[in-house]
């Protein structure tokens, strides 16, 4: 007595026959029990499931009396009858014909071939047959790259008797999506139960493998007879059981691409995966939504989480097909316009968005020297009206970020975007602004807002730290912007190009020529157009290159003919007004200091940005040897300065003496060091070699020389790690040595507490110290006597 049990195209009939050809006298039963039978040595069944009641009670009272008998049969037994035949044939033993493994399949294909098979082709067959011996032989014997004509007709045989339930699970399998049960039975318009009984149907049907996936041979052929209609009626009940059970729509756009689904409701799956990838990774977000745009989503409905991703990424954006109807639209066309370089566009347009659109126009307002509409941003009482706006909740979701609250103003909005306000609204006070930006910028590394900023808090406060004096703060802040990926791939090109220009600046020129050496990724943004301008003339002067001064001014000078400069650009304008005072060109920039000095007095005339403004008016006075505008902007400079930017305003008043023939060396030689203090190395060496070549005094004059020798000598980029710390930096250090604490270090410094935290950050990290304890014996052993 023996059973063998297989799924359909297993090899069951092919194991009877053999079971046959053993026994001389074997009768195969057709249907009908006769007493023949009884006196046959061995009786054989084949597909015991296919016969009826009445048979298989028949056969169970034969292999009872004791007539040798060998059945098959489905894996599945559903009726007491097949049952009672199982049992009593089964006392001889059960043969489970599992798939074959790889050697057996090897075997089977040279058989039927009758040529030696390859591993590769071995290898490619068992993966597509998933083992069952008639699908690995319809395989062997069809033409390459080819749904087999045996499969096809083998599922267009078992379709025409199946039920409609099965075929349509069938026909979902076969798109070999990673669907959950929930999620296939819903597709399939089943409910669970009636799920698992159109499984076992078609796994004993041989379609599916143990794992109840479809076998890779037979979802092709499936497939291959599916009318184009309903495939896509199948794409459709897919992607909305998929949209209706809440699966991730990431990965459910993943299947449904895998599948080539292209109808309304895989559209909506993809928009939903570039929705949700648009700020954690937009490159990938645009390719869902061009998927979904080639499924027949709208231009319309993508427009606005198009425009968020390219504008992350740094790409054109086509404002145009904003409707800018929705406070999202508004967030990211203020967005682009800042990018492009409109302070005032992107002020307007994030004004009139809800959410935290006002709380990001401050830095845009500010920047175009506007503090009163800031102001009343920052400060809601100031204006019903403005707190009203400010109360709307921000429409970004899953926001990591704290949120302001209480009495604080920016109730609903991310704490870092309302730190970011009251810190470019306190840029005019350099030292106060800072540790407002810097607390904005951790809270952005923390996790960024689901917004595209206008700017980041790194790229304002690495500004207003430069205006400061404080270049130290500007390279730890960008070189972290960079590490943590702030504000996105867009964002990270203005950090390179900051990063650049504010060690170009301070001396060190490696990576302002790597900057420039490479290309950009995309075409720049006209802001950042400026930016790369400026390192590129900023290389130029120092190098003495005037081809390379005309080539920076003439790439850049439409741009500036627009006048769209507003105060971030005021300190990086200074190369280029350089670049234009060499080439007599300086009336072309008249206009765009107007601008600036515009912007400035309509900040109050702060002393940090207005001495920053008259810095760039003696340049060009410099460049053009006009000893009159270089004394009169000393004047003023004197008047305006204070004592925070001393280095700039004491070298003006030597510079206008140096133009006027009046030379006093140990003046000069003191004024080149405090600029070297305030990381302007450049500028304390031409004001040395300046007045060497004006001095009558030979001795004085080898002096001056040899200072400005040194001064310029480029220093290397010391961007982490291995010593090399600043003057500030060293100053701190030894302020920390002394025992003094944050507080008093600021109150000697005159920078804030989180300043000089910041300060003591950078220089363990550049010291590589892990406690502070490590760090005081660095600090003695470095800084000793």
């Amino acid at each position: 007595m023996t059973v063998v049990v297989g799924v359909d195209g297993a090899g069951r009939t092919h194991r009877l026959r053999a079971l046959a050809a053993a026994v001389t006298g074997s009768v195969w039963f057709a249907g009908g029990v006769t007493g023949a039978l009884g006196d046959a040595p061995l009786v054989v069944v084949d597909d015991a499931h296919r016969l009826d009641a009445v048979a298989l009670r028949e056969l169970v009272a034969l292999c009872r009396a004791g007539v040798p008998m060998a059945v098959s049969r489905r894996p599945t037994i559903d009726r007491p009858e097949l049952a009672a035949l199982d049992e009593a044939a089964s006392a001889g033993g059960v043969e489970v014909l599992g798939p074959l493994g790889p050697g057996a399949v090897a075997r089977l294909v040279a058989t039927v071939t009758g040529r030696p098979v390859s591993p590769e082709v071995v290898e490619a067959v068992h993966e597509a047959s998933g083992g069952i011996p008639v699908v690995a032989v319809a395989i062997a014997t069809a033409p390459a790259d080819d749904v087999a004509p045996a499969l096809l007709a083998r599922v267009q045989r078992r379709f025409a008797v199946l039920g409609d339930a099965a075929v349509t699970v069938a026909r979902v399998l076969a798109l070999r999506l990673d669907l959950g049960d929930p999620v296939l039975a819903a597709a399939s318009g089943l409910d669970l139960t009636g799920l698992a009984a159109e499984l076992r149907t078609l796994r004993d049907e041989g379609l599916l493998l143990p794992s109840e996936r479809m076998i890779p041979a037979m979802a092709a052929a499936v497939l291959a007879e599916l009318p184009g209609a309903e495939r896509r009626r199948i794409h459709d009940a897919v992607a909305g059981a998929l949209l209706a059970a809440g699966a991730d729509p990431v990965a459910a756009a993943g299947q449904l691409r895998a599948a080539r689904a292209a109808t309304p409701a895989a559209a909506a799956v993809y928009r939903a995966a570039g929705e949700r990838l648009r700020f954690t990774d937009p490159a990938a977000a645009l390719g869902w939504f061009d998927d979904a745009a080639d499924a027949g989503a709208g231009a319309v409905e993508l427009a606005a989480g198009r425009a968020e991703a390219s504008a992350l990424l740094g790409l054109p954006v086509d404002v145009d097909q904003l409707t800018l109807t929705t406070s999202r639209e508004k967030l990211v066309a203020g967005a682009v316009a800042a990018q492009e370089g409109r302070a005032a566009r992107s002020a307007e347009l994030l004004l009139a968005a809800g959410g935290p659109g006002p709380m990001l126009a401050v830095p845009a307002l500010v920047a175009l020297g506007r503090p009163v509409p800031a102001t009343r941003v920052v400060d809601p009482g100031a204006d019903p009206g403005v707190r009203e706006s400010r109360a709307l909740a921000a429409e970004s979701d899953e926001d990591p970020l704290p949120v302001a609250s209480g009495p604080a103003p920016g109730g609903g909005i991310p704490l870092a975007l309302v730190r970011l306000a009251e810190g470019a609204l306190a840029a005019t006070e350099p030292e106060q602004a800072l540790p407002l930006l810097i607390e904005a910028a951790e809270a952005i590394e923390r996790g960024s807002p689901r917004v595209v900023l206008p700017d980041t808090p790194h790229a304002i406060a690495a500004v207003v730290a430069v205006a400061a004096g404080d270049v130290a703060s500007a390279e730890h802040l960008l070189t972290r912007a960079r590490a943590a990926r702030a504000g996105g791939p867009a964002a990270d090109e203005r950090h390179r190009l900051l990063l650049a220009w504010a060690r170009m600046r301070a001396g060190h020129y490696d990576t302002a020529l790597h900057e420039l050496r490479f290309p950009p990724g995309a075409d720049p943004s006209g802001r950042d157009r400026v930016l790369r301008a400026a390192l590129a003339a900023g290389i130029a002067r120092r190098r003495g290159d005037i081809a390379g001064l005309r080539d920076a001014w003439t790439g850049i000078e439409p741009l500036l003919a627009r006048r769209t400069v507003d105060l971030w650009q005021l300190e990086p304008l200074e190369e280029l007004a350089v670049a234009a005072a060499r080439l007599r060109r300086i009336g072309r920039l008249t206009p765009v200091l107007a601008l600036l000095d515009d912007i400035v007095t309509g900040l109050g005339r702060p002393a940090a940005w207005s001495v920053a403004l008259d810095w760039l008016r003696l340049q060009t006075a410099i460049v053009t040897e006009d000893a009159g505008a270089a004394a009169e902007t000393a004047e003023r400079m004197t008047t305006t300065g204070g004592t925070r930017p001393r280095a700039q305003c004491v070298a003006a008043r030597r510079w206008a003496e140096v133009l006027a023939g009046t030379v006093d060396t140990n003046e000069i030689l003191a004024a080149t060091e405090d600029l070297h203090a305030a990381e302007l190395p450049w500028e304390a060496s031409r004001l040395a070699g300046q007045a060497a070549i004006r001095t009558g005094d030979a001795g004085a004059a080898r002096r001056l020389l040899e200072r400005a020798r040194e001064l310029s000598e480029p220093e290397a980029d010391s961007p982490g790690g291995g010593g090399g710390l600043s003057e500030r930096e060293v100053t701190v250090a030894r302020l920390v040595l002394a025992g003094s604490t944050h507080r008093e270090i600021g109150a000697q410094l005159y920078i804030a507490p989180k300043t000089v935290e910041h300060h003591v950050a950078r220089i363990r990290g550049k010291l590589g110290a892990n406690t502070r304890a490590e760090l005081l014996a660095m600090l003695r052993e470095m800084l000793d006597g």
